[in-house]
Parts: structure tokens; C-alpha cells; sequence
């Protein structure tokens, strides 16, 4: 029974909580970034060189070996053997851009920071017991 008690308290705790959170939010904004790289930056890049999908970028090591039919017996096609080098620059194209996005998102962050760490707080206000001692400091001073 303690096992899971501990268990629970582990996972309730704060650091991950929002470690959870984040993994769940950067796996959508991963979605959204490949979405935009995809279908809205790749295809005017394509266009300008020439009608390039990069999707289709590849060098072809082995070509592909049909499915054909010898005295009645099917030898089953071999796949193409590719380098897929067009799939690799989308990819590499996404992470440029969600790092540029969480750099973005730091730099923000830290100045938000730094405002609240240059705002000077005022000086707190003494409670009537220490204007009281003080009084009283001064006073005896005085003597």
C-alpha cells in the first residue's frame, strides 16, 4: 500500500506536473510546426526552384524490382532502396523553426524578469511599536 502512496505523491508533485504539461503542449506545437513547414513554407520554396516537391527528393541507390511471374510461380517486387535527403531538410527546416520559436519565447521571459527585478520596492513602513522604540532610541540618547 505504500508503494502506490509514494507512487501518487511522486507523480502529483509540481516539477511533474509541469514537465507533463509541457510534453503534452510541445507535442501539439510540434503538429503546428511541421503543418506550417509542410503545406504553407515547402510548397512557395518548391515553386521557386522549379517546381520541387521535397517530399520527392531523394537519390535512389536500388532501383525497385516488380513483382513478376515465373512458371506460375509469384516472385514477390523488391522496394527501391533510397536516400531520402528532402524528408531530412523538412525535418531539419521544423526544429530551426521550434527553436527559433522557444528562443523567441526565453527572450520574452527574461525580460519580463528583469522588470520585476529593477522595480524598487519602497521601504516598508514601521509598525507604531517601532516608532515607538525609536522615539524612545533617541530620547535616551539625547541624555
Amino acid at each position: 500500500m505504500g508503494f502506490f502512496k509514494d507512487f501518487r505523491a511522486f507523480l502529483m508533485k509540481g516539477d511533474i506536473v509541469n514537465l507533463s504539461t509541457a510534453v503534452i503542449i510541445g507535442g501539439a506545437f510540434g503538429k503546428i510546426v511541421s503543418s506550417f513547414t509542410n503545406d504553407i513554407l515547402m510548397p512557395p520554396i518548391g515553386m521557386l526552384l522549379n517546381g520541387v516537391d521535397f517530399k520527392e527528393l531523394k537519390i535512389v541507390l536500388k532501383e525497385a524490382v516488380p513483382e513478376t511471374v515465373i512458371d506460375g510461380k509469384v516472385i514477390p517486387g523488391i522496394d527501391a532502396v533510397t536516400v531520402n535527403y528532402g524528408s531530412f531538410i523538412q525535418v531539419t527546416l521544423d526544429f530551426v523553426i521550434v527553436g527559433l520559436c522557444i528562443f523567441m519565447v526565453l527572450k520574452m521571459y527574461e525580460r519580463t524578469k528583469k522588470k520585476e527585478i529593477a522595480v524598487p520596492s519602497a521601504p516598508p513602513v514601521p509598525s507604531n511599536e517601532e516608532k515607538l522604540l525609536t522615539e524612545i532610541r533617541d530620547l535616551l540618547k539625547l541624555k
